[in-house]
């Protein structure tokens, strides 16, 4: 059965509307109003790159939001879910909830649960893949690197589209073409060349505080920190982030080294066919993602 359009909440009516036709402003407030760190132009970028709902009261407050980003005909992910505080204890995210779910049916899901958004998505079936440690501070620069072995480092332009979404697509287990294209336009972007082919490369854009370090896709942890060290140095002394599933080894080390220190946690999880393409003990050489494009999209 489908959710009702309207729902009677702590007295007050609330209705679904359409997130990409609401203004910018309201749903910065309404962020602002939990703690997260996202501009008006971080919601401006997700707006392009996704659908979404939110809940309005009946004087056309925005009390509540959700989004969805389809990929492509099998898989989606799920972000930017938000209940402003006075209703996040009187069902409105299920409520929400129920509304993305009937629109993005018959899709495989995945996102990123917050500590206090993960007893909802457990009652909604979701299933726990991993965790994803939240790294940020003021960046520290990094000692100089070694040239990367057999390999050149250089700047991507949007004539490297194809290449870094194959071995996104690799990673990742979907074809994100049309978010990388539009990452590309407002991120520095560095790749890792051998033989004439891309085997690692790294996005950093402007977000919240300063900046965000991702996607970054690699095959091994070296390729991992070769393509992280230019941000790293670019940014030295300024707040900086990355969003990393990996808890250990020389990548973890290299971020706290750059004063990127674990602040926080969300967990990975699914509905549907399991999301995480590479897991512990899967083949060496196999691309993985070392850092999110961000929590809301994968």
């Amino acid at each position: 059965m489908a959710p009702r359009e309207a729902r009677v909440v702590d007295s007050f009516e609330m209705h679904i509307a359409d997130l990409n036709a609401t203004d910018l402003d309201r749903l910065h407030a309404l962020s602002i109003s939990v703690g997260w760190p996202h501009r008006a132009e971080d919601w401006q970028f997700v707006r392009e790159v996704g659908e979404g709902i939110v809940a309005m009261d009946e004087i056309g407050r925005i009390q509540g939001s959700a989004m969805w980003f389809p990929y492509d005909a099998h898989f989606a992910t799920i972000g930017m879910v938000i209940t402003s505080p006075r209703l996040q204890s009187n069902g409105a995210g299920q409520w929400l909830m129920g509304h993305v779910l009937d629109r993005v049916a018959g899709r495989d899901l995945g996102l990123n649960a917050t500590r206090a958004a993960r007893r909802l998505y457990h009652t909604l079936n979701f299933s726990r893949e991993a965790c994803v440690y939240q790294c940020n501070g003021e960046a520290i620069a990094p000692p100089e690197l070694d040239r990367p072995a057999g390999g050149v480092l250089r700047v991507l332009e949007l004539g490297d589209l194809d290449a870094i979404v194959e071995l996104d697509g690799a990673a990742f287990g979907a074809d994100r073409r049309i978010l990388l294209g539009r990452l590309l336009t407002c991120s520095k972007g560095i790749g890792l060349i051998r033989g004439g082919k891309m085997e690692a490369f790294s996005l950093c854009r402007p977000f919240g505080r300063g900046h965000v370090i991702g996607p970054v896709v690699a095959t091994n942890d070296e390729d991992a920190i070769a393509v992280v060290h230019p941000h790293a140095a670019r940014h030295a002394a300024t707040f900086l982030r990355l969003d990393t599933r990996e808890k250990k080894g020389r990548f973890s080390d290299f971020l706290s080294r750059c004063g990127l220190p674990v602040c926080d946690t969300v967990t990975t999880m699914s509905l549907g066919r399991r999301w995480l393409t590479v897991r512990e003990g899967d083949a060496r050489g196999k691309p993985r993602t070392y850092a999110l494009a961000s929590q809301a999209l994968g």
